[in-house]
């Protein structure tokens, strides 16, 4: 993304297609660079965060860490999803991605959330790298 993008939010605010403004999906969005978009739709941008898997901080499979304002804004309800550790792929990601809309995401967390088992895990592990692969709803 540009240098600054989180300042210049306000300023592409309008093309959200996310109803709820709890996530940001804006497509084309004129803060990526060209370069970030290639990266995004390898899913190469995600890689770093393997390091907080390392660390400790997130597991592999979760649901996506929200921001603290994001958190500050959600419903009872959506707040289970913050009952297990985030993690760099989950329900939402296998199911859709960036196609996913925020009520269904939270559908898809709390499911994750209440059917926890290692079993689940591997199939979305797996799920994944077709997802990735495929280049489905990471546009």
């Amino acid at each position: 993304m540009i240098q600054g993008a989180e300042t210049s939010f306000e300023d592409v605010r309008h093309l959200n297609e996310e109803p709820t403004g709890l996530l940001v999906r804006i497509p084309d969005d004129p803060r990526v660079t060209k370069i970030g978009r290639l990266l995004r739709k390898a899913s190469i941008d995600e890689l770093p965060q393997l390091l907080n898997v390392l660390r400790g901080q997130m597991s592999l499979v979760g649901p996506r860490p929200p921001s603290p304002d994001e958190v500050d804004r959600y419903a009872p309800r959506a707040l289970q999803r913050l009952s297990v550790p985030g993690g760099l792929t989950g329900l939402v990601q296998v199911n859709g991605r960036r196609d996913v809309a925020f009520n269904e995401t939270v559908d898809l967390d709390i499911e994750y959330t209440e059917k926890l088992s290692l079993r689940q895990e591997l199939w979305i592990l797996v799920k994944t790298f077709g997802v990735v692969f495929s280049g489905r709803g990471n546009d």
